[in-house]
Protein backbone atom coordinates (compact mmCIF):
# COMPACT_ATOMS: atom_id res chain seq x y z
CA UNK A 1 0.00 0.00 0.00
CA UNK A 2 1.11 3.66 -1.04
CA UNK A 3 1.63 5.64 2.09
CA UNK A 4 -0.77 8.27 2.71
CA UNK A 5 1.23 9.83 5.90
CA UNK A 6 4.74 10.56 5.91
CA UNK A 7 4.91 13.39 8.56
CA UNK A 8 7.24 10.63 10.78
CA UNK A 9 9.55 10.47 7.98
CA UNK A 10 9.67 14.29 7.14
CA UNK A 11 10.12 14.80 10.77
CA UNK A 12 12.97 11.89 10.84
CA UNK A 13 14.96 14.28 8.37
CA UNK A 14 14.18 17.81 10.34
CA UNK A 15 11.44 19.09 7.63
CA UNK A 16 8.55 21.12 8.72
CA UNK A 17 5.08 19.33 9.49
CA UNK A 18 2.35 20.43 10.56
CA UNK A 19 2.04 18.79 13.28
CA UNK A 20 4.68 16.58 15.57
CA UNK A 21 3.89 13.15 14.55
CA UNK A 22 2.95 10.56 17.12
CA UNK A 23 3.65 6.67 17.86
CA UNK A 24 4.59 5.18 21.59
CA UNK A 25 6.72 2.64 22.17
CA UNK A 26 5.24 -0.61 23.00
CA UNK A 27 1.95 0.45 21.66
CA UNK A 28 1.29 -2.89 20.44
CA UNK A 29 0.99 -4.79 23.99
CA UNK A 30 -1.26 -5.99 27.24
CA UNK A 31 -2.75 -2.48 27.97
CA UNK A 32 -4.93 -3.38 24.68
CA UNK A 33 -7.81 -6.02 25.39
CA UNK A 34 -7.75 -6.71 21.75
CA UNK A 35 -4.13 -8.03 21.82
CA UNK A 36 -4.80 -9.82 25.44
CA UNK A 37 -7.44 -11.88 23.92
CA UNK A 38 -4.77 -12.96 21.22
CA UNK A 39 -2.37 -13.81 24.06
CA UNK A 40 -5.14 -16.40 25.36
CA UNK A 41 -4.24 -18.52 22.19
CA UNK A 42 -0.65 -17.78 21.41
CA UNK A 43 2.29 -16.87 23.46
CA UNK A 44 4.78 -13.95 22.62
CA UNK A 45 7.08 -16.36 20.84
CA UNK A 46 4.26 -17.60 18.46
CA UNK A 47 2.99 -14.62 17.73
CA UNK A 48 6.30 -13.27 16.40
CA UNK A 49 7.11 -16.28 14.74
CA UNK A 50 3.83 -16.22 12.63
CA UNK A 51 3.53 -13.55 9.91
CA UNK A 52 0.39 -13.50 9.69
CA UNK A 53 -0.44 -13.02 13.51
CA UNK A 54 2.30 -11.04 14.19
CA UNK A 55 1.03 -8.37 11.30
CA UNK A 56 -2.38 -8.46 13.27
CA UNK A 57 -0.77 -6.92 16.13
CA UNK A 58 1.29 -4.64 14.92
CA UNK A 59 -1.48 -2.83 13.16
CA UNK A 60 -3.35 -3.14 16.38
CA UNK A 61 -2.37 0.32 17.54
CA UNK A 62 -2.82 1.77 13.98
CA UNK A 63 -6.33 0.94 13.35
CA UNK A 64 -7.33 1.12 17.53
CA UNK A 65 -5.35 4.89 18.12
CA UNK A 66 -4.28 6.22 14.17
CA UNK A 67 -0.92 6.75 15.28
CA UNK A 68 1.04 8.04 12.79
CA UNK A 69 3.51 4.94 12.48
CA UNK A 70 3.46 0.88 13.34
CA UNK A 71 6.26 -0.44 14.65
CA UNK A 72 7.19 -4.24 13.99
CA UNK A 73 5.59 -6.83 17.29
CA UNK A 74 8.94 -8.28 18.30
CA UNK A 75 11.23 -8.50 21.18
CA UNK A 76 14.85 -7.11 20.98
CA UNK A 77 16.64 -10.86 22.27
CA UNK A 78 14.51 -12.43 18.75
CA UNK A 79 18.02 -12.63 16.66
CA UNK A 80 19.46 -13.70 19.28
CA UNK A 81 17.82 -17.45 18.72
CA UNK A 82 19.71 -17.70 15.69
CA UNK A 83 22.73 -16.97 16.91
CA UNK A 84 22.64 -20.38 19.54
CA UNK A 85 21.37 -18.59 21.99
CA UNK A 86 19.36 -20.58 24.38
CA UNK A 87 16.81 -18.21 26.22
CA UNK A 88 13.46 -18.46 27.01
CA UNK A 89 10.64 -14.87 27.24
CA UNK A 90 9.25 -15.05 30.95
CA UNK A 91 6.18 -13.47 31.67
CA UNK A 92 6.33 -10.52 34.20
CA UNK A 93 10.09 -11.28 33.99
CA UNK A 94 11.57 -11.00 30.67
CA UNK A 95 14.42 -12.82 28.16
CA UNK A 96 16.09 -15.54 30.73
CA UNK A 97 19.13 -16.82 28.85
CA UNK A 98 20.10 -20.29 30.13
CA UNK A 99 23.52 -19.88 28.93
CA UNK A 100 24.85 -17.04 29.82
CA UNK A 101 27.79 -16.03 28.10
CA UNK A 102 30.24 -15.62 30.81
CA UNK A 103 34.09 -16.63 29.29
CA UNK A 104 35.52 -16.95 26.09
CA UNK A 105 33.88 -20.18 24.96
CA UNK A 106 30.90 -18.59 25.57
CA UNK A 107 31.35 -15.64 23.30
CA UNK A 108 33.37 -17.81 20.44
CA UNK A 109 29.97 -20.19 20.67
CA UNK A 110 27.79 -17.13 19.05
CA UNK A 111 27.25 -17.99 15.58
CA UNK A 112 27.18 -15.45 12.99
CA UNK A 113 23.48 -14.11 12.21
CA UNK A 114 21.96 -14.68 8.61
CA UNK A 115 18.54 -13.11 8.91
CA UNK A 116 17.40 -14.77 6.05
CA UNK A 117 17.63 -17.79 8.21
CA UNK A 118 17.32 -17.35 11.25
CA UNK A 119 13.81 -14.88 11.43
CA UNK A 120 12.62 -15.41 8.12
CA UNK A 121 9.57 -14.59 9.86
CA UNK A 122 10.29 -11.12 10.74
CA UNK A 123 10.58 -10.44 7.36
CA UNK A 124 7.64 -12.20 5.90
CA UNK A 125 6.21 -10.14 8.52
CA UNK A 126 7.49 -6.87 7.61
CA UNK A 127 6.55 -7.96 3.84
CA UNK A 128 2.69 -8.38 4.66
CA UNK A 129 2.67 -5.26 6.61
CA UNK A 130 3.80 -3.25 3.69
CA UNK A 131 1.21 -4.40 1.27
CA UNK A 132 -1.34 -3.61 4.23
CA UNK A 133 0.01 -0.10 5.95
CA UNK A 134 -1.03 3.48 5.39
CA UNK A 135 1.68 4.69 7.70
CA UNK A 136 5.28 3.96 7.65
CA UNK A 137 6.93 0.90 9.45
CA UNK A 138 9.54 1.10 12.45
CA UNK A 139 12.26 -1.75 12.30
CA UNK A 140 14.30 -2.24 15.08
CA UNK A 141 16.95 -3.65 17.36
CA UNK A 142 18.56 -3.90 20.33
CA UNK A 143 21.65 -2.94 21.07
CA UNK A 144 24.92 -3.99 21.57
CA UNK A 145 25.23 -2.99 25.15
CA UNK A 146 21.75 -3.70 26.17
CA UNK A 147 22.35 -7.66 24.26
CA UNK A 148 25.55 -8.22 25.40
CA UNK A 149 23.91 -7.06 29.24
CA UNK A 150 21.42 -10.17 28.89
CA UNK A 151 23.76 -12.48 27.56
CA UNK A 152 26.09 -12.11 30.39
CA UNK A 153 23.52 -11.29 33.16
CA UNK A 154 21.44 -14.49 32.28
CA UNK A 155 18.52 -11.92 32.07
CA UNK A 156 17.26 -8.37 33.36
CA UNK A 157 19.41 -6.95 35.78
CA UNK A 158 19.41 -3.77 38.48
CA UNK A 159 22.93 -3.93 38.82
CA UNK A 160 24.66 -5.43 36.32
CA UNK A 161 27.84 -6.71 37.84
CA UNK A 162 28.42 -9.67 35.95
CA UNK A 163 28.54 -7.28 32.49
CA UNK A 164 30.91 -5.07 34.34
CA UNK A 165 33.02 -7.76 35.84
CA UNK A 166 33.45 -8.60 32.06
CA UNK A 167 33.73 -5.04 30.87
CA UNK A 168 36.65 -3.78 33.01
CA UNK A 169 38.32 -7.60 33.90
CA UNK A 170 38.65 -9.10 30.16
CA UNK A 171 37.98 -5.78 28.17
CA UNK A 172 40.01 -7.55 24.80
CA UNK A 173 36.99 -10.40 25.17
CA UNK A 174 34.81 -7.71 26.15
CA UNK A 175 35.01 -6.36 22.78
CA UNK A 176 35.77 -9.47 20.81
CA UNK A 177 31.69 -9.93 22.42
CA UNK A 178 30.22 -6.36 21.10
CA UNK A 179 32.30 -6.99 18.24
CA UNK A 180 29.81 -9.87 17.59
CA UNK A 181 26.55 -8.19 18.43
CA UNK A 182 27.60 -5.15 16.30
CA UNK A 183 27.50 -7.02 13.17
CA UNK A 184 24.82 -9.29 13.77
CA UNK A 185 22.68 -6.07 14.72
CA UNK A 186 23.63 -4.54 11.53
CA UNK A 187 22.72 -7.43 9.54
CA UNK A 188 19.26 -7.59 11.24
CA UNK A 189 18.87 -4.51 10.67
CA UNK A 190 19.75 -4.36 7.29
CA UNK A 191 17.73 -7.35 6.19
CA UNK A 192 14.55 -5.50 8.14
CA UNK A 193 14.83 -2.10 5.86
CA UNK A 194 15.58 -4.29 2.85
CA UNK A 195 11.81 -6.41 3.44
CA UNK A 196 10.37 -2.94 3.45
CA UNK A 197 11.22 -1.21 6.89
CA UNK A 198 10.89 2.88 6.36
CA UNK A 199 12.93 3.55 9.80
CA UNK A 200 14.79 1.60 11.90
CA UNK A 201 15.20 2.09 15.84
CA UNK A 202 18.07 0.99 17.69
CA UNK A 203 17.19 0.77 21.71
CA UNK A 204 19.82 0.83 24.18
CA UNK A 205 17.56 -0.21 27.12
CA UNK A 206 20.79 -0.32 29.76
CA UNK A 207 23.22 1.94 28.27
CA UNK A 208 22.18 4.53 31.12
CA UNK A 209 24.08 1.99 33.94
CA UNK A 210 27.33 3.12 32.42
CA UNK A 211 29.41 6.47 33.06
CA UNK A 212 30.16 8.49 30.15
CA UNK A 213 33.84 7.38 30.78
CA UNK A 214 32.95 4.33 30.36
CA UNK A 215 30.36 4.19 27.35
CA UNK A 216 32.98 6.11 25.52
CA UNK A 217 35.84 3.37 26.33
CA UNK A 218 33.76 0.20 26.07
CA UNK A 219 29.92 1.04 23.53
CA UNK A 220 30.96 4.10 21.66
CA UNK A 221 33.16 2.51 19.02
CA UNK A 222 31.04 -0.16 18.68
CA UNK A 223 28.17 2.01 17.89
CA UNK A 224 30.02 4.50 15.58
CA UNK A 225 30.22 1.25 13.76
CA UNK A 226 26.79 -0.13 14.34
CA UNK A 227 25.42 3.39 12.76
CA UNK A 228 28.18 3.83 10.03
CA UNK A 229 26.96 0.27 8.77
CA UNK A 230 23.08 1.17 8.36
CA UNK A 231 24.12 4.35 6.07
CA UNK A 232 23.96 2.62 3.13
CA UNK A 233 20.29 0.98 3.99
CA UNK A 234 19.11 4.48 3.37
CA UNK A 235 16.32 4.73 6.12
CA UNK A 236 16.51 7.16 9.07
CA UNK A 237 17.17 5.32 12.12
CA UNK A 238 16.41 6.31 15.81
CA UNK A 239 19.11 6.25 18.46
CA UNK A 240 17.32 5.84 21.42
CA UNK A 241 18.41 4.78 25.61
CA UNK A 242 17.19 5.13 29.27
CA UNK A 243 18.96 6.86 31.65
CA UNK A 244 21.03 8.67 29.37
CA UNK A 245 20.91 12.76 30.22
CA UNK A 246 24.77 11.82 31.05
CA UNK A 247 25.09 10.22 27.38
CA UNK A 248 23.49 12.11 25.07
CA UNK A 249 25.99 14.23 23.63
CA UNK A 250 28.08 10.90 22.91
CA UNK A 251 24.93 9.45 21.51
CA UNK A 252 24.69 12.14 19.03
CA UNK A 253 28.50 11.69 18.41
CA UNK A 254 27.93 7.76 17.31
CA UNK A 255 25.51 8.25 15.21
CA UNK A 256 21.61 7.81 14.63
CA UNK A 257 19.61 10.58 12.68
CA UNK A 258 17.03 11.18 15.24
CA UNK A 259 17.64 10.95 18.88
CA UNK A 260 15.41 9.54 21.73
CA UNK A 261 16.24 11.08 25.38
CA UNK A 262 14.07 9.42 28.20
CA UNK A 263 11.91 11.04 30.15
CA UNK A 264 14.05 12.37 32.92
CA UNK A 265 15.98 14.54 30.30
CA UNK A 266 14.67 18.62 30.14
CA UNK A 267 13.51 18.74 26.25
CA UNK A 268 14.76 22.34 26.11
CA UNK A 269 18.36 21.04 27.48
CA UNK A 270 18.26 18.37 24.95
CA UNK A 271 17.20 20.44 22.29
CA UNK A 272 20.10 22.71 23.25
CA UNK A 273 22.84 20.12 23.38
CA UNK A 274 21.23 18.43 19.59
CA UNK A 275 21.14 21.30 17.71
CA UNK A 276 19.30 20.90 14.23
CA UNK A 277 19.99 16.78 14.96
CA UNK A 278 15.70 15.77 14.93
CA UNK A 279 14.42 14.00 18.96
CA UNK A 280 11.63 11.60 19.64
CA UNK A 281 10.20 11.79 23.04
CA UNK A 282 9.74 12.20 26.04
CA UNK A 283 6.49 12.02 28.14
CA UNK A 284 6.95 10.00 31.15
CA UNK A 285 4.88 6.97 30.19
CA UNK A 286 3.58 6.64 34.15
CA UNK A 287 1.83 10.38 33.02
CA UNK A 288 -0.96 7.85 31.07
CA UNK A 289 -2.22 6.43 33.88
CA UNK A 290 -2.79 10.10 35.49
CA UNK A 291 -6.46 12.19 35.35
CA UNK A 292 -7.06 13.41 31.36
CA UNK A 293 -6.10 17.12 32.72
CA UNK A 294 -3.17 16.42 33.65
CA UNK A 295 -2.39 14.54 30.79
CA UNK A 296 -3.24 17.77 28.84
CA UNK A 297 -0.93 19.32 30.69
CA UNK A 298 2.06 17.47 30.22
CA UNK A 299 1.19 16.97 26.75
CA UNK A 300 1.11 20.74 25.87
CA UNK A 301 4.44 21.20 28.37
CA UNK A 302 6.26 18.78 25.99
CA UNK A 303 5.34 20.62 22.78
CA UNK A 304 5.82 23.77 24.17
CA UNK A 305 9.63 22.84 25.62
CA UNK A 306 10.53 21.83 22.54
CA UNK A 307 10.67 25.49 21.42
CA UNK A 308 8.52 25.11 18.02
CA UNK A 309 11.74 23.58 16.68
CA UNK A 310 11.34 21.34 13.28
CA UNK A 311 12.30 17.67 13.88
CA UNK A 312 10.13 16.56 16.82
CA UNK A 313 8.15 12.96 16.86
CA UNK A 314 6.30 12.51 19.71
CA UNK A 315 6.52 9.49 22.11
CA UNK A 316 7.12 8.32 25.56
CA UNK A 317 10.41 8.33 27.13
CA UNK A 318 9.98 4.57 27.54
CA UNK A 319 7.90 2.50 26.86
CA UNK A 320 3.32 2.25 27.66
CA UNK A 321 3.16 0.33 31.12
CA UNK A 322 0.59 -2.89 31.08
CA UNK A 323 -1.81 -0.68 33.53
CA UNK A 324 -2.09 2.21 31.27
CA UNK A 325 -5.77 2.88 30.36
CA UNK A 326 -6.68 2.15 26.50
CA UNK A 327 -8.24 5.78 25.80
CA UNK A 328 -5.73 7.48 27.76
CA UNK A 329 -3.13 6.76 24.84
CA UNK A 330 -5.92 7.16 22.57
CA UNK A 331 -6.67 10.62 24.07
CA UNK A 332 -2.62 11.72 24.12
CA UNK A 333 -3.12 11.03 19.91
CA UNK A 334 -6.10 13.68 19.73
CA UNK A 335 -4.34 16.11 21.73
CA UNK A 336 -1.21 15.72 19.10
CA UNK A 337 -4.21 15.71 16.11
CA UNK A 338 -5.48 19.03 17.98
CA UNK A 339 -2.93 20.98 17.21
CA UNK A 340 -3.12 20.46 13.25
CA UNK A 341 -7.01 20.68 13.43
CA UNK A 342 -7.32 23.80 15.42
CA UNK A 343 -7.26 26.93 13.14
CA UNK A 344 -7.01 29.29 16.12
CA UNK A 345 -3.90 27.22 17.20
CA UNK A 346 -0.23 28.17 16.12
CA UNK A 347 2.69 25.74 15.04
CA UNK A 348 5.41 25.84 15.72
CA UNK A 349 4.05 26.87 19.17
CA UNK A 350 5.69 29.92 21.29
CA UNK A 351 8.49 29.05 23.18
CA UNK A 352 7.60 28.37 26.49
CA UNK A 353 9.66 29.99 28.90
CA UNK A 354 10.06 27.14 31.75
CA UNK A 355 10.34 28.14 35.27
CA UNK A 356 14.06 26.16 35.19
CA UNK A 357 16.13 27.33 32.18
CA UNK A 358 18.62 24.69 31.10
CA UNK A 359 21.80 25.98 29.60
CA UNK A 360 24.85 23.67 28.22
CA UNK A 361 28.44 23.52 30.61
CA UNK A 362 31.43 22.49 29.32
CA UNK A 363 32.43 18.80 29.48
CA UNK A 364 33.09 17.26 32.72
CA UNK A 365 36.47 15.92 33.73
CA UNK A 366 35.26 12.20 32.66
CA UNK A 367 33.95 14.20 29.09
CA UNK A 368 30.61 14.10 29.56
CA UNK A 369 28.16 17.01 28.50
CA UNK A 370 26.85 17.85 32.47
CA UNK A 371 23.60 20.45 32.72
CA UNK A 372 23.42 23.19 34.33
CA UNK A 373 19.88 24.80 35.66
CA UNK A 374 20.33 28.52 35.81
CA UNK A 375 17.48 31.15 36.80
CA UNK A 376 17.14 35.02 37.36
CA UNK A 377 18.27 34.19 40.83
CA UNK A 378 21.73 33.59 40.41
CA UNK A 379 22.74 30.25 41.39
CA UNK A 380 26.50 29.83 41.86
CA UNK A 381 26.21 25.85 41.43
CA UNK A 382 22.18 24.78 40.65
CA UNK A 383 23.15 20.94 39.35
CA UNK A 384 20.47 18.56 37.83
CA UNK A 385 20.17 15.25 39.84
CA UNK A 386 21.43 12.40 37.80
CA UNK A 387 19.17 10.40 35.46
CA UNK A 388 18.15 7.10 36.77
CA UNK A 389 17.47 3.96 34.89
CA UNK A 390 13.69 2.68 35.85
Amino acid sequence: MDLVNDLILRAARGEPTPRPPVWFMRQAGRYQKAYRKLRERYTLPEIVQNPEVCAEVTLLPVKALGVDAAILFADITTPLYGMGVDLSLVENKGPVIHNPVRDEKGVEALRPLVPEEAVPFVLETIRILKRELPVPLIGFAGAPFTLASYLVEGGPSRRFLRVKALMYGEEALWHRLMEKLTEAMARYLRAQAEAGADLLQVFDSWVGALSPADYRRYVKPHMERLFQSLRPAGVPVIHFGVGTMGLLEDMKEAGGDVLGPDHHTPPPWARALLGATPVQGNLDPAVLLAPKGVIRREVQRILKENGGKSGHIFNLGHGIVPETPEENVRYVVELIQEVAACTSCSWPPAPLTPPRRWSLTTRTSAGGAAPRRSSSRSSPSGTRPSAKAP
